[in-house]
């Protein structure tokens, strides 16, 4: 029998996880319907989400890049964001709510940030460079008065470069980082401004401003939310940026986990976008007359492993032999295509792929003789646990593909058995790290990894002292050889003297076996003929403000 015919429910655990998810989308679905009421203008545009809690409103978003996607880049803005106006070219970073960025020249820590000018919050109140630092103490200041722990829990760990930071002048940051590092543009792109008068305003409380919040993006949040149900985003006539006013009247965002509900409210009407349908329902979607938008993206789908003691995967015969048991091409069958087989940690056409001498192939007979080498197989097996998510960001269809590869491991001589959470606790498990209690003595976690920026898709993961609270470095991995290329790309001010050392870290990555290398998204997304303008970047963030709805 080949692995694609296997059931993919045949595991109980996951089996029940899979019922239960259903009934909770079978009640989100039915709040859908009770809400929906009469008909709707024509310049509504309702999304079904991946995640099952609306993302948090402040500033700093969570709910993995989803949250950042809907509520974090619509209400907000940060110094640095991407260009999301094309689907034809990979996206790059380009001026915000900072004009200009530029590092010194006699001293590579310095950088100054020049500030746009006449800029507004939601609130009326004016954004400048006060409003930058207020916006850093809030997540890196644990005794400043705004300092928000659930914000600082989304946003500390994306600006590790970041030493200090001061005003200049009203339209003018400067940024101190702790040593030479060219990445901080890109983790700059990940802090959104909130306003600091609305916090005053709101009674110096962060859950008033969770129910009034104020940015200076093309969105607003005007008639508050209900937390598993809905918000509803209107239009910021006054933005800065003249070109993204929305053209919808309403963005309203529905939390819908379980892919078949969110397929069967888009059949009944009910939403007009969902993301990430389920692939066995996407050729009779297209045949009723949906569309399937889909676009590669910097994006990888892994198991991240613990090298902790006690690890098994601290061995690299294991770390080998359970990639070479993974039926890539058959869970790309299971995913009806939609999908890239990992050939490594990084998609095939990076520019950072280089040339890695160990292929990830489906070899179950050489996957044998390597754990038989570490002294293990079939007949003496490892047994372990792995974190994994019901549903979230960017994870596709973790249930069933992690069942598929929990019964190709075992063929090997790998047991799995997992720990099942919703998407936001296992983010919150992957920040604490293998070594915390939250992890339950689990050696992996599945996760979803934006791959975009170099901080962000090698350094943080891999970087000796960035593992937990300091870091994201979720395995505590260290490897001084790697620290050293880390630190060579952050003195890399040259994109082509940076790719070449990007080449050798994913190299490294590649043939160490450092994660178990699956898959790449392409991020499909199904919605009704109605939606026009919408342009799908190759990103995992999307602009929402060139879409109309037709009546």
């Amino acid at each position: 029998m080949t692995p694609i015919s296997r059931s993919i429910f045949r595991s109980p655990p996951i089996l029940r996880i899979a019922r239960s998810a259903l009934i909770a989308g079978s009640a989100a679905l039915a709040l859908v319907a009770a809400s929906a009421g009469g008909a709707w203008a024509a310049g509504t545009l309702r999304i079904g989400m991946t995640a099952s809690d609306i993302p948090l409103t402040t500033g700093q978003t969570d709910q993995g890049g989803e949250g950042q996607r809907v509520m974090g880049y619509t209400l907000y803005n940060a110094l640095i964001e991407w260009d999301l106006s094309s689907a034809d070219k990979a996206a790059t970073l380009i001026p915000s709510l900072a004009t200009s960025w530029d590092i010194d020249a006699t001293d590579k820590t310095k950088w100054t940030f020049k500030l746009r000018e006449g800029v507004k919050f939601h609130d009326g109140s004016s954004f400048d460079a006060n409003a930058v630092v207020w916006n850093l103490d809030k997540l890196l200041k644990t005794d400043a008065p705004q300092f928000d722990k659930r914000q600082s829990a989304q946003g500390k760990s994306r600006i590790p470069a970041v030493a200090s930071y001061k005003v200049i002048d009203p339209l003018t940051v400067e940024i101190i980082t702790k040593t030479p590092d060219a990445t901080l543009p890109y983790q700059i792109s990940w802090i959104l401004m909130s306003s600091p008068a609305n916090w005053e305003a709101q009674g110096k409380n962060w859950d008033a401003v969770a129910q009034k919040p104020s940015g200076t993006g093309p969105w607003k949040l005007e008639s508050g939310f209900t937390p598993r149900e809905r918000a509803e985003l209107t239009p910021n006539a006054d933005y800065w940026d003249k070109a993204r006013i929305p053209k919808l009247d309403k963005l309203v965002l529905i939390p819908l986990p379980e892919p078949n509900t969110r397929v069967a409210a888009l059949r009944s009407g009910q939403v007009d976008w969902i993301e990430a349908p389920a692939p066995d329902s996407v050729a009779s979607l297209r045949d009723a007359g949906f569309k399937i938008v889909t676009n590669s993206y910097p994006h990888n789908w892994t198991w991240h492993l613990s090298r902790v003691e006690g690890s098994p995967w601290n061995d690299i015969r294991v770390r080998k032999a359970a990639n070479l048991a993974v039926d890539r091409e058959g869970l790309n069958e299971l995913l009806g295509g939609l999908s890239i087989p990992a050939q490594g940690y990084l998609p095939p056409g990076s520019p950072w792929f280089g040339n890695p001498t160990f292929k990830l192939s489906y070899n179950v007979e050489e996957a044998k003789k390597l754990m038989a080498e570490a002294g293990y197989g079939p007949d003496k097996p490892i047994t372990t646990k792995v974190v994994i998510s019901s549903s979230g960001s960017g994870q596709m269809l973790p249930l069933q593909m992690n069942e598929y590869i929990q019964q190709t491991l075992a063929e090997i001589g790998i047991n799995i058995e997992f720990e099942v959470a919703d998407w936001n606790t296992v983010i919150n498990i992957w920040r604490a790290g293998a070594k915390d209690p939250s992890a339950k003595g689990a050696t992996a976690v599945n996760y979803s990894y934006f791959i975009q920026d170099p901080f962000t898709a090698l350094i943080r993961q891999s970087q000796c002292n960035l593992a937990p609270p300091a870091g994201t470095n979720w395995g505590y991995y260290c490897d001084l050889e790697m620290d050293e290329l880390f630190a060579k790309v952050r003195t890399a001010f040259d994109p082509a003297e940076q790719n070449k050392v990007l080449q050798q870290i994913h190299e490294k990555y590649v043939n160490e076996a450092l994660f178990l290398m699956v898959t790449h998204d392409v991020n499909p997304r199904a919605m009704t003929e109605k939606v026009k303008g919408f342009v799908q970047a190759q990103n995992w963030f999307q602009d929402f403000s060139t879409i109309s709805m037709d009546p």
